[in-house]
């Protein structure tokens, strides 16, 4: 398969800018193999659903990663975050004229001042000083860090729509944007009306924006996350496939973790890191149905969502949301997929 294959033309005005005015008053494509498409809105979505169906969401929260400052030599910096792994070091993408060399002192906006420690092929090991913890650190001081093709910088509205109202565990640098769309309300209707609420962790990092630079995807190296499926969440799958109901994932980054703890055949709980690449031809072990935004061209989340409903169905879908005039990306609209086989 090439890169050519995952391409179509979309217009940069449907390209999301802002989250809509009230949340979860997004559009709904619905698009399950074999059957019509349906335009919707996200609210319609509980008639899609049946008592004991089990929704996976995944809840990350995005960190405040990015950060601003100058090296103690001179020069302008930015970092942006990308894994926290202690409470005073982190991994780090950095921006600026020279990369800093080992044991150089870097100086944030807020008062934070880190020691680059070493080189990790592109990541850089930062060692944060004083007594605040990095989440501490960012909490006060960085910066939301929106998706490339979100033309503005993160204003103060931002801080609570570019989080899910569920969000528990900071570590990701991206949001799992199909989870945005759900209100508090809308997930008590579906509690009452019998579906079952399930979590994993997996934080997102900034390589889901990354593009593909191969022409042969197969040559594709994925970047890793770390993620976390429980034993709960593993007991509540195993009773509703046994019921005969099914599996919905909350965004690609859900089934990401949910497809990497059934790596050897049989979901298990566990955590660890994961660099699942998804393409047409993958045989899926536990989503039946997806419920996620739409994604870039030649993206490899594009590509994922065309093992799961079919290459064929995809581009039809894409196409007809294209016509409508559809909202795309972080900030967009959603729409429903089912599996293909």
């Amino acid at each position: 398969m090439h890169i050519s294959d995952f391409d179509f033309e979309l217009p940069a005005e449907l390209i999301a800018q802002h989250p809509p005015a009230v949340r979860g008053s997004s559009r709904l494509l619905v698009a399950l193999p074999g059957e019509a498409l349906q335009d919707m809105r996200f609210t319609d979505l509980p008639q899609w659903l049946q008592p004991g169906d089990v929704m996976v969401f995944n809840n990350t929260k995005v960190m405040k990663a990015r950060l601003f400052g100058n090296k103690e030599s001179g020069g302008r910096i930015e970092a942006l975050i990308e894994r926290v792994l202690d409470e005073h070091t982190a991994l780090a993408h950095i921006r600026s004229s020279k990369s800093p060399k080992a044991g150089s002192r870097l100086i944030f906006d807020g008062d934070m001042a880190a020691e680059m420690l070493e080189r990790r092929e592109e990541l850089f090991v930062l060692r944060f000083e004083g007594e605040q913890t990095v989440y501490e650190l960012l909490e006060k001081n960085g910066h939301l860090p929106l998706p490339p093709y979100i033309e503005r910088a993160a204003g103060a509205d931002d801080d609570s729509r570019y989080q899910t109202v569920y969000a528990k565990h900071q570590g990701a640098v991206a949001a799992p944007t199909a989870g945005l769309h759900f209100t508090d309300s809308l997930l008590e209707d579906l509690r009452a009306q019998g579906v079952v609420m399930a979590e994993v962790t997996l934080h997102v990092g900034a390589g889901t924006f990354q593009p593909v630079r191969v022409d042969n995807i197969a040559e594709h190296k994925m970047h890793s996350e770390w993620f976390e499926v429980s034993a709960a969440t593993v007991m509540a799958i195993e009773q509703a496939k046994a019921a005969g109901k099914r599996v919905w994932a909350i965004g690609t980054t859900s089934m990401r973790a949910l497809e990497s703890a059934a790596a050897d055949g049989a979901l298990k709980a566990g955590e660890g890191d994961t660099d699942i690449f998804i393409t047409p031809g993958y045989r899926f072990r536990v989503v039946d149905r997806l419920l996620t935004n739409f994604h870039l061209p030649k993206s490899t989340l594009l590509m994922l969502v065309s093992a799961f409903s079919g290459s064929e169905h995809i581009r039809e879908l894409y196409a007809h949301a294209v016509a409508q005039r559809y909202r795309f990306f972080s900030y967009g609209d959603a729409m429903v997929l089912g599996r293909s086989e």
